[in-house]
This record gives structure tokens, sequence and C-alpha cells, in this order.
């Protein structure tokens, strides 16, 4: 018969060989350690003794609760005090015990509060006066694995903590993220980036050992050592500033955007950030990827002609011929439109003035109120019709709006990092020309007395109103700011007066575009006019009443004064040569948003135009999306007398535009977006 001794000094040994490295407990339950060690024995190898079996004893009971957990890592791998070599039956409970255990993952690091775990053994006096010796396990544990009191419970913690933030750490941030860092801060393209320099280095170290680790349980190991390990900040970067920095990238924010956020927690408030935010790695991959598909024609972009354009894609065509207007038609062509005198035409949405009218009519003219600056729109060819596509969609073809704005200034809050699916939102624009580089502030009075702006900036009102993004620097970049509203409910009933503060005044020569969205509508605002210093415009008026309807109330006035954009008067019609759809929406194709562009005959974009934007490209080029964004800015379409420009509007964007149509019948007509 084997003896306990025997498998109780192997086990004791195996402890000791584990204890001149660092411990750990794994997270099987400690009940449960107990039951697979009596369960474990063969049968007729732990008889009944009096009411309970031999080996069910309460010293090596509480042995085993409170270390047969205990492991140790060797070669990455997890060595429990159960791996031993004994004889007879004892070897299939050892081989049962560490089964079990090394069957969890890693829960702690192994501490504990006493030192002498177990008793080697306990001596029972039987009636007859003879003494029995019972063995059991002991150990006795080092120093450094005994902690009291509350010591050991703050150990545990930061030690699990530091574990789990490590592993979110080379779990999440990407090997891309840290290597754009890096490259940021040796080039000092961002603010105090020096003094991260080296715990990115460690970190990067670390990553690149984890990513060639497959197993997810070593993986895990790998973690809890290395955690313990370098410690520190390197361990923790996650929760540092510049991990939020490689998180930030890691999930896809933009750089710019992200740079913006990791200094707005580091830099001082007056920091004005030199340069902007791309690396040279960065375009010799950008670089490669345009090489390796074979695409560098498709960047050389033109103003698109109507020879450019497939009949099957065109709405209508203004087929007739040119009238020669006498001296009187002229003149009365030049006398600008009273819009007040247009409010009681028919109304009609956009989709069914194609079904119902175009079909029917020779001819099409627009009116051009001046709040349609923004909807000033050109049609963009590439320069080589045979170059491959780089779009998401089937064609070559893009579009370019007036101050460079393809949608909505929703796409550009969202870019920004703000929240742009609340209940209630209201953004501003501004910059668009690369002339305003005033600090413009975005504000919010709310019924209750509250104001949401810069000062309480990232702070969730009791209102559920927080603003999310503040621009202090617009740079070369149109900037964007924006308060969104996210539960209707916390919501006091009233009025909630938005408005734009210029905090800052630094010589900005135009204004600014808003945009207020609820219940799914979007309405647009435009204030030409720069802003004085510490001047506050008023924008709009929201009212939410005590039934939780949303309504507008005050806002600001329609500019009435005609100018001349794009070579065409505003407030007046102006005839429309061709009508089409966006090109994303060609030959029956339905990628994104759709646009119906209105192209009008005289009407001429003078200054270069964006070729491309990133939200155009193809997937493929979408991990270089920094470096076509600066591409795009750079490469520009010519100036050219012939072109397809006119007016354009998003199927997202409440809209309308007068129209004058002539063919079976003759009408004005109020089409609506």
């Amino acid at each position: 018969m084997p003896n306990f001794d025997t498998f109780r000094d192997a086990v004791h040994v195996q402890f000791t060989k584990m204890a001149k490295l660092e411990l750990f407990q794994t997270e099987v339950d400690k009940d449960k350690l107990w039951e697979t060690y009596l369960a474990s024995f063969p049968a007729g190898t732990n008889p009944i003794y009096k009411e309970r079996t031999k080996h069910d004893c309460t010293c090596c009971k509480q042995f085993i609760r409170a270390c047969g957990s205990v492991v140790a890592v060797v070669d990455n791998k997890l060595v429990s005090i159960w791996d031993i070599e004994v004889d007879g039956f004892f070897q299939e409970v050892a081989n049962a015990m560490s089964a079990l255990v090394k069957s969890y993952l890693i829960k702690n690091l192994y501490l504990h509060d006493v030192r002498a775990l177990g008793n080697k053994a306990t001596h029972q006096e039987l009636e007859g006066g003879e003494v029995l010796t019972w063995s059991h396990f002991y150990f006795k544990l080092p120093t450094k694995f005994i902690a009291t009191g509350d010591t050991l419970g703050s150990k545990l913690s930061e030690a699990r903590s530091t574990k789990d933030v490590f592993k979110r750490g080379v779990s999440e941030i990407s090997d891309t993220s840290i290597a754009i860092v890096i490259e940021l801060i040796k080039q000092k393209a961002i603010y105090r980036g020096e003094e991260f320099l080296g715990i990115v280095k460690a970190f990067a170290e670390e990553k690149a050992v984890f990513n060639m680790i497959s197993n997810l349980v070593e993986r895990d190991i790998f973690c809890w050592l290395r955690s313990m390990s370098i410690g520190g900040a390197a361990a923790r970067v996650r929760n540092t500033s510049i991990g939020t920095l490689l998180v930030d990238l890691s999930s896809g924010m933009e750089l710019d955007a992200a740079v913006r956020l990791f200094e707005s927690k580091v830099a001082p408030s007056n920091y004005k950030r030199p340069t902007s935010i791309i690396t040279k790695s960065m375009i010799e991959k950008a670089e490669k990827t345009v090489n390796e598909l074979g695409i560098g024609a498709s960047l050389q972009r033109r103003y698109a002609i109507m020879e450019d354009i497939n009949a099957t894609n065109i709405l209508f065509a203004n087929r007739s011929a040119k009238k020669i207007m006498n001296p009187f038609e002229e003149l009365k062509h030049e006398v600008p439109t009273n819009i007040k005198s247009l409010n009681k035409v028919t109304e009609i949405g956009i989709e069914e003035f194609i079904s119902t009218v175009l079909p029917k009519v020779n001819s099409v003219e627009l009116m051009f109120e001046n709040t349609h600056e923004n909807n000033l729109v050109s049609l963009i060819a590439p320069t080589d019709l045979t170059a491959p596509n780089i779009f998401k969609w089937a064609n070559n073809y893009t579009w370019s709006y007036a101050n460079e704005v393809t949608d909505s200034i929703k796409t550009r809050v969202k870019a920004a990092g703000g929240d742009v699916g609340g209940v209630l939102r209201f953004s501003i624009q501004w910059n668009e020309k690369k002339d305003n580089q005033d600090d413009l502030d975005a504000h919010c009075l709310e019924p209750t007395g509250g104001l949401i702006h810069y000062r309480n900036k990232g702070c969730r009102h009791e209102s559920s109103g927080m603003l999310d993004v503040d621009i202090q620097d617009p740079g070369q970049n149109i900037a964007v700011e924006n308060i969104t509203y996210n539960n209707k409910s916390k919501m006091p009933e009233g009025d909630y007066s938005f408005m734009v503060h210029n905090y800052s005044k630094h010589g900005g020569k135009s204004g600014f575009t808003a945009e207020i969205e609820f219940d799914g509508k979007i309405q647009t605002f435009y204030y030409p006019k720069p802003l004085r210093s510490s001047q506050k415009v008023k924008v709009a008026i929201i009212n939410l009443s005590a039934s939780g309807v949303f309504s507008v109330g005050k806002s600001l006035p329609e500019a009435n004064a005609s100018k001349e954009l794009w070579n065409i008067p505003t407030h007046q019609f102006h005839k429309v040569s061709v009508m089409m759809h966006s090109p994303n929406h060609w030959d029956e194709q339905g990628v994104g948003n759709k646009h119906f562009f209105f192209m009008l005959e005289g009407c001429k974009n003078d200054e270069p135009s964006r070729g491309f934007y990133n939200e155009f490209l193809d997937e493929r080029l979408s991990e270089h999306r920094k470096v076509f964004e600066m591409l795009g800015s750079k490469m520009k379409t010519a100036p050219s007398e012939n072109q397809l420009s006119g007016l354009g509007f998003s199927s997202t964007q409440r809209n309308h535009v007068f129209a004058k149509v002539e063919g079976t019948f003759s009408q004005t007509l109020k089409i609506l977006f």
C-alpha cells in the first residue's frame, strides 16, 4: 500500500521548488478543489475510518483550500504543486488535481495571511492509551508571499488591475497606431511627445511578443508575467494620456482628431499646433499602395463636361436652342425675384418631381437663393477617362461642393469625435475657405438658465446636453463644434437658445454655417459676415413643449441682397442644362447618400476644386486616409471655361428650391428635399 507520507513529501518538494519563482493562484473554486481531491481516489483506496473516509481530514482540507490552486510559470506554461511523481494510486490523485488546477486561468498573485499552511502531523490518543500519528499536507511560505490586513487586499487588487490594463492594451492597441505615435514623437509633431517615447517603445516591445503568441491561455500567462515585470506606466500605458492617443487611433479615429484630444489633456489652453499631422512612413506606404494598384493616373482630376456623361444617367436635358433675348427680356431677367412672392407656389417632393414632372417638360429654370451658396456643386472627372476606378462606386466620377463640403456638417462632426445620434443636435462649422482663424464657440442657453459651452466641455448636464467638440485653432482645417442632447425625457420644457460666440478674434474674414437636427430633420443656417471680437450671434431658438414636441422659434433671417457667385447672380432664375443623380447613384447603384444635381447654364466654378474626398475612396485605400486627405487638398482641378456646375441637394438634408417648368404645362414649383 502506498504511503501518504511519500505523497505529502513530494508535494512539499514541488512547492519548495515553485516558491523560488513568482506564485499565482488559478480561478478554480476552493470547494471544487476539495471535492475533486476526495473523488479522485480509486475505489477501495480511501476507506471509511469511523464516520469519514481516511483522507477526509480537516487539516488536509484547510491546506488544499488555502493553496491547492497555487501555480508557477515555467516556459510560459502553468506548473502546479501537484505536478509530481509518486507511487501507486496517489499518482492518480495528483494527476486529477493538476489537471483541474491548470484548466483554469490565473486569478491573481498568490499571497496568504499566515505562514504555516496545514500541519505536518497530528496525534490521536485511543481509549487504551495508544497514540496514533496522522500525517497531513503542510508547507511554510517564504516571507515574500505573506501579507496581512489591508495590505493583502490592496496588493492583490493592484496586481489584478495592472494585468487587466496591460492585457487590454496589448490586445486592443494596434501596431499601426504605435508606429504612427513613435514617428510623430520623433518628428516632434505632438506636444511633449518626447516624454512618452520610452514608455511607447517599451510597450511596443511587449506588444510584439504578445502578437507571436496564438494560444489564449499562454497570452493570459504572458500578460501576468510581463505586467508584474515591467510595471509602472509601460504596463498601464492604456490608461495614460499617450495611451488614449494610441487607443483612439486604434479605434479608427482620424489622426487630427485623435491628436487634438491628446493635446487637450496635456497642452496648455493657449497652445497652438505648429504643423499638420502626417508622417513620412504614412506617405511612403500610401505611395506603395498607389503604385501596386496602378492608380496614379486616377488621382489626376478635371471638371467634367457634357460629353463625359452617358445619356442613361441624365434625368433631364434642355435640348432647345438658346433664344436670342431682346433687350426688354434681358432687362426683365436681370431684376431680382422677390422670394416672398413665391411662398404660395405648389410644393412637390423631389422624387415626385422626377417621376411626374420632368418627363413632360422641355425647360427647367431654378431660383438661386443666397441660402444656396453651399449647394453650389461641380461634377469632377478623371483627366484620363481610361484610368482605373478608385471609388466605392462603379465609375470614376465625383463631385465637389462649394467650400469643399461634400455632405452635411454632420460628417465632419462625427470625424472629430462628436455625437451625432442624439435627439437634438447643434453643430457649427467655419473656416471653409481658410480665411477665418477666429475661435468660434457653440453655446446653448437652456430653459433653466444653464449654459452649455467650452467651460464645461465633455460634461453631461442633467438635461443630457453636452458640448463634445471644441476647436480653438482652425489652422488649415475646416473647424466644427458640437452640442448634443441624448435623452429627451431629461430635457426641461421651454426654449433652448443656440448661439455662436467669437471668443477670440484672429482676423476672420467670413462667418459660419450652423446645423440643427431633431426628429430626423436637419435645418441649415448661414451667417456670411465675420464676427466682431466677443460678438454673439443668435442662430435659433428650439422650443420643447410639455408634450415633448420640438419646434423652431426665432432664427437667423435670410439675407435678401443679390450677389454673384460662380458667375451667376443670386435671387434670379437660371436655366438648367442637365439634371442628374450624383455618380454614386448612376446605373442603378445605391452607394451612400443620394444627391440631386441641377447643372445651370453659365454657372462656372472659377476656383480649383478637390478631385476626391476620403469618404469616396475604395476600401483598399482606407488605411491611407490621412495621406489621401492631404493629396485631395493638393491635387485639385484646373480652372476651366467648359464645366458642369450648378446646384446640388443631398437626400439627407432638408432643403428646397423654386423651379419654373415649361412643357405641356407651365408652372412654378417649390421642390422639397
